[in-house]
């Protein structure tokens, strides 16, 4: 399907993408805004991310207009740094795909139409042509039917789907992300290409897999949707199958379900405005109960749950500092806090986190709790300890604020003439259980009285 050129306006066109847009055109280069944020504006989505355009420069003319830009492979993408962050692509035509990703041969020098022919999905390969760039006009560039595609809610790959899936398997989980975020119906064919290639997402770069999760988790509204295409296209069996795992394994809860079921409404109950680490933690925080049921309970899940999400953050590469705090988050989840807690015990349990993100675990809590149909109940609860917690912190007990006491090993050995081993930590520890109960007997004087009662 070849559809004649429209007429598009893009009046909310950020000025750093006009810059690009007039640099290239004030050097007598064709260049056009392609891909997402065209298909963003025909829907009406304000367009999150990166910006790509496409020009008839060669790669080297695009980086020569631009100091600082950087062009560091053979596909004729020049990235132009700054806020929003554009990536510049030389009109290309593409060989074979052998690894699944990477083209052959790259051949520049087509026309933009021929460009936007190697795309993956209509709704992708589109193109908006400035006319007159200070009043957002322009033409809109549609040579496989991408907006009649789009007004239908169907996501379809460009031509024959099997060729499309066998260039870049990335693109199966992609088709989920789309048709997902963008409330899409599968074309048939489409839909039955990716069930046959499902088995080849397993040749994508872990790191390429985590970004286009790490995409869907940021940015959908309601991440469950493609995930649970995920599952239907068989795909998500291949990328995280602790998570499929869990299809199946029975939970009593309010909300009905399966531990997958629940797994999802926690990753949804979790906003988009939050930090992408709370879905992640979501996601992952029940891995564990596909192993562990017993007699209507899940004995330990959680302990089992942060081992499993730690190998599949490492298998994900997912950065160390964040899976740290996804993982802590997850084998802390299962705390059972009550009223009838005493000020030590909140301590107590204060001292327990430790190196804890006590705020990705609480906000963890809570998407939990909104998932299992807790209620208002455990809202309460929640705010309740979230604030007991809160006001021994600002008492400043510096066992809490700085964790020390106010005597270390070296006082011991030092004031008591007590030998370097286990017997210092012991009493270290004693002391530590003393002033936890009593933050006044935190000085230097009556630790070491205590001490020496040993």
């Amino acid at each position: 399907m070849r559809v004649m050129p429209a007429e598009l306006v893009f009046p909310d066109l950020p000025e750093r993408v006009r810059e690009v847009i007039r640099t290239l055109g004030d050097a007598g280069h064709e260049v056009a805004i392609v891909g997402g944020a065209v298909r963003d504006r025909l829907i009406g989505l304000a367009h999150r991310g990166e910006w790509d355009a496409a020009t008839a420069a060669r790669p080297e003319e695009v980086a020569s207009l631009f100091p600082g830009a950087t062009w560091e492979n053979r596909f004729g993408t020049v990235t132009i740094g700054a806020e929003p962050l554009v990536e510049v692509t030389s009109y290309r035509a593409e060989g074979t795909y052998r690894d699944r990703r990477r083209p052959e041969e790259v051949r520049f020098g087509v026309s933009l139409t021929e460009d936007l022919e190697r795309r993956d999905f209509t709704i992708n390969a589109m193109a908006w042509l400035p006319m007159d760039l200070d009043a957002g006009r322009g033409t809109l560039v549609d040579p496989v039917g991408g907006q009649t595609d789009l007004d239908a809610r169907i996501l379809r790959a460009v031509g024959e789907p099997r060729e499309r899936f066998a260039e870049d398997a990335l693109r199966l989980i992609r088709a989920a992300r789309f048709a997902g975020r963008l409330g899409l119906t599968m074309d048939p064919a489409t839909e039955q290409a990716i069930r046959e290639a499902a088995p080849t997402v397993e040749t994508v770069s872990a790191e390429r897999v985590r970004d286009e999760l790490m995409r869907i988790l940021a940015l959908d509204a309601t991440p469950s949707v493609a995930i649970g295409i995920l599952e239907r296209l068989g795909l998500l069996v291949v990328i995280l199958p602790e998570l499929a795992a869990l299809r199946g394994v029975p939970q009593s809860k309010a909300v009905p379900g399966d531990a997958l079921d629940h797994s999802l409404a926690a990753v949804d109950a979790a906003a988009a405005t939050d930090p992408p680490e709370l879905r992640l933690a979501a996601l992952l925080h029940d891995l564990g109960k596909a192993t562990t049921l017993r007699d209507g309970h899940f004995i330990g899940h959680e302990d089992v749950s942060a081992v499993l999400a730690a190998n599949v953050l490492l298998r994900l590469r997912v950065p160390r500092a964040l899976a740290d705090s996804v993982v802590g988050a997850i084998r802390h989840h299962m705390y059972d806090y009550d009223s009838a807690w005493t000020d030590a015990a909140v301590r107590r349990f204060v001292r327990r986190l430790d190196g804890i993100d006590r705020d990705l675990l609480f906000a963890l809590r809570r998407a939990d709790n909104a998932a299992s149909g807790v209620g208002p109940a455990g809202e309460a609860n929640q705010d309740e300890l979230e604030a007991r917690i809160a006001e021994q912190l600002e008492a400043e007990h510096a066992l809490l604020v700085d964790r020390r006491l106010a005597i270390d090993g070296h006082d011991l050995q030092r004031e008591l003439g007590m030998p370097p081993g286990p017997e210092i930590g012991a009493v270290l520890d004693r002391l530590t259980e003393l002033v936890l109960d009593d933050p006044t007997q935190n000085r230097r004087d009556i630790l070491l009285d205590h001490a020496r009662r040993r």
